[in-house]
Parts: C-alpha cells; sequence; structure tokens
C-alpha cells in the first residue's frame, strides 16, 4: 500500500497508547496509532482492569446476597448465573473500547488496525490480520506496546487448567479448588473473586510476605483479613514443576530457602508472578535499540536511549521503568506528547498511586515505613481504624485503618497508606496534598463532610500531631 505520513505513529493502543493519541490529536499533531485487537483499549480494558473490576464488582454483590443481605433485613435466595456475570463483563468492556473509537473520531486520530514494526528510522510497518502490509512515514514514533503476564518457568500454560489473568477472568465455572501461584495485587484481586464465588483458594508465594510493595504494617493486616475471608496461604513457597491430569494439576512446591518438597492439588492453577514488557516483533534493532536484561526499553525523558536526533523513537507505559501500572502509562502518554508538541511534559512516580482493588481495598502513595527507616528519615506517624469511623461503622465494613506518615521536623506528608472501603478513592486527597508540598495539618485542618470514610484520612492526620479526636 501507498505510504502515509505522520507526524506521531503510536505502536500500542492500551492506556498509554490512546491516551497519546489522543492528546496528540489535542494538540493538533496528525497522528496514527497502530493496535494488533480487534479493539482498542490493550490488556487493562480488554483482559485486565476493567473485566477484572465487574467480577470483583459482582462477586461482592454475591457475597453480600448470601451474607450482608439477612444482617440488614433483605431476605434474599441468590443463584449464581455465571454465565450472565461474563456476559454483562463483556458487555461494559465492549462499551468502553467502542468510547475509545469515539474519542479517536473525535480527536481526528486515524486507527490503523495491525501489528506495528518499527523497520527503520521513522519508518513503521503495520501488517494487518489478513496479511496486508503498509507502511507508514513517523517523524515520532511511539513505543505502547504493554507488557504481558510472565511464566513460571517448569509450570506450562495450559487452557483451562494452568492459567494466567487472562484466563482467569473467562472460567466457564467456579472451580472447587484454586492454586494462585504469586501473591502480588493481580492473583489476590482474582484470587479474591473465585473464592467469593465459591472455591477454595491457595495462594503460594516466594516471598515469606504477601504484596511486596506494600508497607509492611499494612499488608500484614491486609493478609489477616483475606484470611479471615477464607483464603489460604503458603508463604516463602516456590513451584518448581507441575503435572497436569484428568482430575486437575499437581504442583510441586519448595521452601524458598531450599527443603523437603510437598505436592499440593488444585482444579486450576492461576500464574500470577507478574507482567514482562512486550517488546516481541517490534523491530528495535533498525533503530539500534536493545532492551536491558529485563525487557525494559530505557530512555532519557521518554526518548528512547540513543535517539539523539530531532523526532525518533520515544517509550512510555510498561514496557518501560516505573509502576506498571495503567494510571502511570497514562501520565507517560501525555507527558511524552506535550513534549513531543514543545511543550513541557513531566511525571512525578514517587506520587503515582497504587490500589489493590480486594474487599476491603489497599491504596497508597508515597513511602513506606520500612523505606523511610532504610532511608534514614526522621518521620512522624498517626493511624485510625476504620472500626472508629462512623460511615464504615454503620455500613458494617470496619476492616482495616489508615496511616499518614509525615516529617518530623517539616510535617511534610511523605506517604498515606490507607486498607478499608473505598480506599482507592480516599488515596487521592493524599497525593494532591503530597503533590503540593503540604503538610499533614493541611489534611487535619481541612473540614471532611460527615459521616464519610474520608473522615478516616482527617483523623489519622490529626493522629500525627496527637489530637486525633474520634478513637
Amino acid at each position: 500500500m501507498a505510504e502515509a505520513s505522520y507526524d506521531v505513529v503510536i505502536i500500542g493502543g492500551g492506556p498509554g497508547g490512546y491516551n497519546a493519541a489522543i492528546r496528540a490529536g489535542q494538540l493538533g499533531l496528525k497522528v496514527a496509532c497502530v493496535e494488533m485487537r480487534e479493539t482498542l483499549g490493550g490488556t487493562c480494558l480488554n483482559v485486565g482492569c476493567m473485566p477484572s473490576k465487574a467480577l470483583l464488582h459482582a462477586s461482592e454483590l454475591w457475597d453480600a446476597a448470601n451474607g450482608e443481605f439477612a444482617k440488614i433485613g433483605i431476605e434474599v435466595s441468590p443463584k449464581l448465573n455465571l454465565g450472565q456475570m461474563h456476559k454483562a463483563k463483556d458487555d461494559s468492556v465492549l462499551t468502553l473500547t467502542k468510547g475509545i473509537e469515539f474519542l479517536f473520531k473525535k480527536n481526528k486520530v486515524e486507527w490503523i488496525k495491525g501489528k506495528g514494526k518499527i523497520v527503520g528510522q521513522g519508518r513503521v510497518e503495520v501488517t494487518a490480520a489478513d496479511g496486508a502490509v503498509q507502511t507508514l512515514d513517523a517523524r515520532n514514533i511511539v513505543i505502547a506496546t504493554g507488557s504481558e503476564p510472565t511464566p513460571l518457568p517448569g509450570v506450562a500454560f495450559e487452557d483451562g487448567k494452568v492459567i494466567d489473568s487472562t484466563g482467569a477472568l473467562s472460567l466457564p465455572a467456579v472451580p472447587k479448588k484454586l492454586i494462585v501461584v504469586g501473591a502480588g495485587i493481580i492473583g489476590l484481586e482474582l484470587g479474591s473473586v473465585w473464592r467469593r464465588l465459591g472455591a477454595e483458594v491457595t495462594v503460594v508465594e516466594f516471598l515469606d510476605r504477601i504484596t511486596p510493595g506494600m508497607d509492611a504494617e499494612v499488608a500484614t493486616a491486609f493478609q489477616r483479613t483475606l484470611t479471615k475471608q477464607g483464603m489460604v496461604f503458603k508463604l516463602g513457597a516456590k513451584v518448581t514443576a507441575a503435572k497436569s491430569g484428568k482430575d486437575g494439576v499437581e504442583l510441586t512446591v519448595e521452601p524458598s530457602a531450599g527443603g523437603a518438597a510437598e505436592m499440593i492439588k488444585g482444579d486450576v492453577v492461576l500464574v500470577a508472578i507478574g507482567r514482562r514488557p512486550y517488546t516481541d516483533g517490534l523491530g528495535l534493532e533498525s533503530v539500534g535499540v536493545t532492551p536491558d536484561k529485563r525487557g525494559f526499553i530505557d530512555h532519557d525523558h521518554f526518548k528512547v536511549a540513543g535517539q539523539v536526533n530531532e523526532g525518533g523513537v520515544w517509550v512510555i507505559g510498561d514496557v518501560t521503568h516505573g509502576p506498571m501500572l495503567a494510571h502511570k502509562a497514562e501520565e507517560d502518554a501525555v507527558a511524552v506528547i506535550d513534549t513531543i508538541a514543545g511543550k513541557y511534559g513531566h511525571v512525578d512516580y514517587a506520587l503515582v498511586p497504587s490500589v489493590v482493588y480486594t474487599f476491603p481495598e489497599v491504596a497508597w502513595v508515597g513511602q513506606t515505613e520500612d523505606q523511610l527507616k532504610a532511608s534514614g528519615v526522621a518521620y512522624k506517624k498517626g493511624k485510625f481504624p476504620f472500626a472508629a469511623n462512623s460511615r464504615a461503622k454503620i455500613n458494617h465494613e470496619t476492616d482495616g485503618f489508615v496511616k499518614v506518615l509525615a516529617d518530623a521536623a517539616t510535617d511534610k506528608v511523605l506517604g498515606v497508606h490507607i486498607m478499608g472501603p473505598q480506599a482507592g478513592e480516599m488515596i487521592h486527597e493524599a497525593a494532591i496534598t503530597m503533590s503540593f508540598g503540604g503538610a499533614s495539618e493541611d489534611i487535619a485542618r481541612t473540614c471532611h463532610a460527615h459521616p464519610t470514610r474520608s473522615e478516616a484520612v482527617r483523623q489519622a492526620a490529626m493522629d500525627v500531631e496527637g489530637w486525633m479526636m474520634q478513637a
């Protein structure tokens, strides 16, 4: 096909790619987004963030219908229709992906369907599903190809038996026994879905704790709550082999520090040990780019390392360093396009919030206590339990607490950690406070509506200076 020319060609239509494309369109750049899926949105919208949240929401309602409803005077006899639950999830995902198509049209973004490959400086080759090939001329190429599940050595994926996160979103039946390998965010979210729907869930984790990166005190409380909900944890353990049979999957599990192996058996095994950058067949060698040993592409303010010419190759999102989170990719997207357009682009990676969308949720931004201790920073701490929060108490959502960490000398907020109902919504007042260099007193002396869960954040901030009033 004839060659087409663009100011920007973006490879990948996930949260990084599609937001970069929209921003480029807003700034009047001629932009094309290359995406090999049949729908836009990448992993997040299609087989990640959004469908998992649909199942989390549905499974929480199912759990409430089987327990909480009766306690508050609602008498029902629920019946699980897993097929309809999946349909509702899929319908919601389709609506979202169609919404991105609308935004592309609104902002004059051209969606080119196919797999993109860099074939030289300023040139992207796109191979469509039918094999047709076209070449795009681009002043700027933005790599936004995202990531894929990391496989586990010795454990081969097998449809319906040994699955990744994508497979866990579409199981046709609730497994009797589910083994989750990996106690990170993805494994715990999906494990909690199937636990609520009736599966016996065992989580095997290499480390001696769950959710690495989470504040240790919060992680301990979080594990205690998940255990109370019925999840079983085998920490400090590694899976070395898997044997699949007609009646399930048998895993060989050994202590991480060495020791005797044991066998555990499940109907389904979910491997959720993390994600790795997706650069397969991207043609990086054609522009002299070599990913690091973990597969990440290095950059200097989003410009790929070694690219010194005007324009060139840029990289954002999961395929480069930083938190592998959709909202981090979105921030990268705006920053890279603003930079390409001659504006100012910047991302403060220290203030990217993290959220675990279990029930209760866990959310945090900034530094943990362990990080502050390791760096020798003197700090003050304030805590407030949701058991003392009026709204949480009246709604029977009292598990968890808020913790505010502030500099001992200046009172500048250094980290906020929340385990509790709607934690993912509440974390942003902390992020905003920190982005302006605010103090715990700024939160403590800001009026919060009553009764709200957010009052717990204020009370924890008040506790930094020892004047918490409601516990």
